[in-house]
């Protein structure tokens, strides 16, 4: 890859050496002698002159301005169209040093402030380097004209995320949905719409939650062209700009904390499984119901119990007692240590702190368990009033609970590895030099389709939409294809909460670059068909996602059709509507 792209670098240079060459450029006016200034003799139309002066980087007319001064430019399309694929891929190189560099840190340190806050921003740089440059180049009138670039890889983004990237990752991704759950690894119904399918956790549904919540700034700048107030435009960008920064850092603060909340939720999660498992042991073993007929713990019971696994009957149950009772229980879906769940047992039956369970701790213990289990599971439609009913119900639960929080995530623990001090520096170069080739190569690519539109008479949103996202975004793509492709439910989780996290970064990071933009060049802000078209896309698939955890195939269908829908919406307000 290195080498690839040190040959695209020197064909730029050569390029822009080829380009700062100035010539005599022959009109095809003629004169009242039949002379050009050469002494060339008048040409007619359809001259061999006149194809050569139509893909002439400059013209006697029509001219561009070569960014920094030596990068080429050109006026004709295939010259422009050549030089947005050059940069592009350019982009494309600088997006994948920042995701490889961001994946070798995250190995090393793991999630927190890597993962939380370092990876979502390095990943939204490229996108943020295209709109900062689309409006700060040359006058005002300038990059009033070339900021729709800015909005257009905003919404493209977003966009292309949402719909051709996540319908991509349900199909290649679908498992057998078996009780409206993907079966890992089980692919047998094929293109079946409502039989397979792809399953994520809970926390994925938070993520998307979080995304249709980043599009609040959206709103407020666009609140004055509702009202048709002119006067308030400049005050709500402002406004929308300080609330896109105060949930830009909420969110990495909630990114940085995720990993924290989630392991207390999986302990909590593990812990009602040793509840649930250790209390179905227990009903087999007892010799009477354990709650009453009124649904109160059977106290009388739970004593006999207790004295069947008091072994040696000196009234009290010890650890090895304990793991004697636990070793017949088979906690399913969960990877526990038997040790850990006699810990736990422990922990919780035992007030006196002495590592010995009493009869009066047992019987309080248990009772509590009971009134647990009732309350979580009792109240369920299959639960009834006797305790077997309650236990079942209590079972049922704990298992789609711990499955809506992700399974046992074991496999995000950081393992060492070898030689940290050279994948340190191998990210840290990765990162510097990806963020090098950004900066250096976003405004000649910002150049590039402003000039192709001019050319073409395309407008920039519809060029920088389709286009640019394609190098900004293709590596990240082409990591959640493949990741979904591996039909788990636990990477099929990850691969959908990196979409609404990448989304739900462009909303606050990238818009508010875009605003700050807007407010200190003092531009207009004109863009009503592209926010609705980023805020219907973000709460359909958001609000899609946050009542649900299991996507059968034909909600790909309906994402990849809102790519169309987007595209033809935009044409449609602005240049039929008249909108823009």
């Amino acid at each position: 890859m290195a080498t690839t792209a040190s040959g695209s670098v020197l064909l730029l240079l050569l390029l822009a050496a080829g380009a700062s060459v100035d010539g005599r450029v022959i009109s095809n006016r003629t004169s009242s002698t039949g002379l050009v200034s050469d002494g060339v003799h008048d040409h007619r139309d359809g001259s061999p002159y006149l194809l050569l002066r139509s893909f002439s980087a400059v013209s006697a007319s029509d001219s561009c301005d070569q960014t920094y001064g030596f990068m080429p430019c050109t006026t004709t399309t295939v010259g422009n169209l050549f030089l947005i694929l050059v940069y592009g891929y350019l982009m494309f190189l600088a997006a994948t040093y920042l995701s490889s560099g961001s994946e070798l840190l995250l190995e090393l340190l793991g999630p927190g402030l890597v993962g939380g806050l370092l990876l979502p921003i390095l990943g939204a740089l490229p996108d943020a380097m295209l709109i900062l440059v689309s409006g700060l180049s040359g006058s005002t009138e300038t990059a009033q004209s070339q900021v729709s670039v800015g909005m257009g890889l905003l919404a493209g983004s977003t966009v292309m995320l949402l719909t051709i990237i996540w319908g991509t990752c349900v199909i290649v991704g679908k498992c057998d949905l078996q009780d409206s759950v993907a079966k890992d690894s089980q692919d047998t119904k094929g293109f079946s719409l409502t039989g397979s399918g792809v399953s994520t956790d809970i926390w994925t549904s938070y993520a998307a939650i979080i995304m249709v919540i980043s599009v609040i700034p959206f709103i407020i700048v666009q609140l004055p062209q509702v009202l048709h107030s002119t006067s308030a435009r400049r005050l709500a960008v402002l406004i929308a700009l300080i609330v896109s920064l105060i949930l830009l850092i909420t969110y990495c603060l909630y990114q940085v904390f995720v990993p924290w909340i989630q392991k207390r939720r999986l302990a909590y999660a593990k812990h009602k499984h040793v509840i649930s498992g250790l209390l179905k042991h227990l009903r087999k073993r007892a010799l009477g119901k354990l709650l009453t007929e009124e649904g109160e713990p059977n106290e009388e019971i739970i004593r006999k119990l207790f004295h069947t696994i008091d072994e040696n009957h000196d009234g009290n149950l010890s650890k090895a007692e304990l793991r004697a009772l636990i070793v017949g229980i088979q906690f399913e879906e969960i990877d526990l240590d038997k040790n850990e769940a006699v810990d736990k047992v422990m922990s919780d039956f035992d007030t006196s702190n002495d590592q010995f369970v009493d009869e009066g701790e047992f019987v309080k213990g248990i009772s509590r368990w009971l009134m647990e289990a009732k309350r979580y599971g009792g109240s369920g439609p299959d639960a009834g009033p006797n305790s077997s009913s309650v236990l079942d119900a209590f079972h049922r639960g704990t298992k789609r609970e711990h499955h809506r929080l992700g399974g046992d995530q074991s496999d995000e623990v950081v393992e060492a590895v070898e030689n940290p001090k050279w994948i340190t520096f191998k990210a840290v170069m990765m990162l510097l030099l990806g963020t090098l080739i950004a900066a250096v190569f976003a405004d000649p690519l910002v150049d590039a389709v402003d000039n192709f539109s001019d050319a073409t008479s395309i407008p920039t949103f519809f060029i920088s939409f389709i286009a640019l996202p394609l190098a900004t975004n293709s590596s990240e793509a082409v990591s959640a294809i493949i990741f979904a492709s591996r039909k788990k439910n636990r990477t099929t989780s990850l691969t959908f909460s990196e979409l609404y996290g990448a989304v739900t970064m462009n909303n606050v990071l990238c818009l508010s670059v875009f605003l700050a933009l807007v407010y200190v060049r003092g531009l207009t802000w004109d863009f009503s068909s592209e926010v609705l078209v980023i805020v219907i896309v973000c709460v359909v698939m958001g609000v899609f996602a946050s009542f649900r955890t299991t996507f059968p195939l034909w909600t790909s269908f309906v994402a990849l059709l809102l790519y169309p829908f987007s595209l033809a919406l935009v044409y449609v307000l602005d240049y039929v509507l008249g909108w823009s």
